[in-house]
């Protein structure tokens, strides 16, 4: 099947502005086609990577994708799916975003796709020449009926985020005239702004101008609820805000209600791989084959194989409790959010030890739990209330892994 039936298939599809003529093109040729970011934060979420899924798609099937990074756009912001007036960033921090983000999609795409920043043809406009040669394209009443603007007008829209959807026509007619670009690719929220971008490109090139767009669906969970969100925090792809362990761990504890939509999504898996996974769900559920094929797949996609070994690894020690087989940099990533305690170097009486850090309250309890197998440190169960707790036992003389009972886990760290 080609790309749009794939697609289709995988249903990965929204809106098209002309569904014939664009399976039509990519049938006759592979083709230049975009999606862009706004460099208003450090790391793109899970949320923002689906069109560039999209787009990976297209790169694999043999097509060309753009990258756009919008230092330009950014600076103003998108007003899409917003209530109210964003706070603009500063230059500055718009320049280091963009410089995160381009590692980001360089990591997706590989060396074989293209990169740029709408910046660098947007800033050499004047504000005169926008006037005269730009804005006298747009309709004022056009502008005001896009759903992105229209549901903005009762509680206010500035003239900068209404300006935006100009300034993304801009990069549109910019990409289809300079780099061939005849798609854009975007979230159900940009739809006003890609057709604009059509328009503007046929009010200047002619109505015979071939060019297209594409926008995804809202993603959603079978339970109605926003998709992306984990404990009400955002899944980031940046390892520093969402460590690959916490981002294995998403996937993994996914309902098997959502787990064929994601696998195609979210996967490069065929359909008759997926149809087999599928039919995993309904004979086997228990054994959550699906929601581990997922998780392995999107992980290493966005984090590559080392980083789903150690994911596996950490999962794997909190499952049986064989936690002096982790390294410490596998213990910072696994078990960063658990509870804290500090400690020193010294060695310590295990049940004064305990109460010492705050994992239990007081020294009969201590010894309660020891006495009784509750305690295990870095696997190691300890069963006498005259053990000695040394460095030594410590992971890479570091790290206490300490579980009590059978579910409640403790990190404590040798300062």
């Amino acid at each position: 099947m080609n790309i749009i039936e794939d697609l289709t298939w995988r249903n990965a599809i929204n809106q098209q502005t002309d569904a014939e003529g664009l399976t039509k093109l990519v049938n006759e040729k592979d083709i230049y086609l975009y999606c862009g970011v706004d460099p208003t934060g450090d790391s793109m979420h899970i949320g923002h990577l689906i069109p560039f899924m999209i787009l990976k798609r297209f790169q694999l099937a043999g097509h060309h994708p753009i990258v756009i990074i919008g230092g330009a756009t950014g600076s103003i912001g998108d007003p899409s799916g917003r209530s109210s007036e964003r706070t603009l960033q500063t230059m500055d921090v718009i320049e280091e975003n963009a410089r995160k983000l381009t590692k980001q999609m360089q990591s997706i795409f590989g060396d074989d796709f293209t990169i740029l920043n709408n910046y660098e043809w947007t800033s050499e406009i004047s504000f005169l020449d926008f006037l005269r040669d730009v804005g006298k394209h747009f309709n004022m009443n056009t502008m005001l009926n896009k759903e992105v603007v229209a549901s903005r007008l009762d509680s206010g829209i500035s003239f900068t985020e209404f300006s935006y959807q100009i300034l993304q026509s801009m990069d549109f007619h910019h990409l289809f005239k300079n780099f061939n670009v005849q798609l854009q690719v975007g979230g159900a929220d940009q739809w006003g702004n890609i057709t604009a971008g059509l328009d503007y490109i046929r009010k200047i090139e002619g109505p015979e101008a071939e060019a297209y767009g594409l926008t995804i669906p809202l993603m959603l969970k079978s339970d109605g609820t926003k998709f992306g969100k984990s404990a009400g925090n955002a899944v980031w792809l940046d390892p520093d805000q969402t460590s690959p362990y916490e981002f294995y761990q998403f996937w993994l504890n996914q309902q098997d209600s959502d787990i064929v939509k994601f696998l195609k999504y979210f996967t490069f898996l065929t359909q008759e791989e997926i149809n087999e996974l599928a039919q995993e769900i309904e004979e086997r559920p228990h054994l959550r084959i699906a929601q581990k094929r997922l998780a392995e797949e999107i992980t290493t996609f966005v984090h590559g194989s080392d980083a789903l070994t150690d994911a596996q690894a950490i999962t794997e020690a909190f499952f049986t409790g064989n936690i002096h087989q982790l390294s410490a940099q596998q213990i910072a990533e696994g078990f960063k959010n658990l509870p804290q305690y500090t400690t020193n170097s010294e060695t310590h009486n295990l049940a004064v030890w305990l109460v010492d850090t705050g994992i239990v309250e007081s020294r009969r309890q201590a010894r309660e739990f020891i006495s009784n197998g509750a305690i295990t440190i870095n696997g190691q169960k300890i069963e006498s209330v005259d053990f000695e707790i040394s460095p030594e036992l410590a992971i890479d003389e570091k790290y206490y892994v300490v579980r009590r009972g059978k579910k409640k886990y403790f990190l404590v760290t040798i300062k």
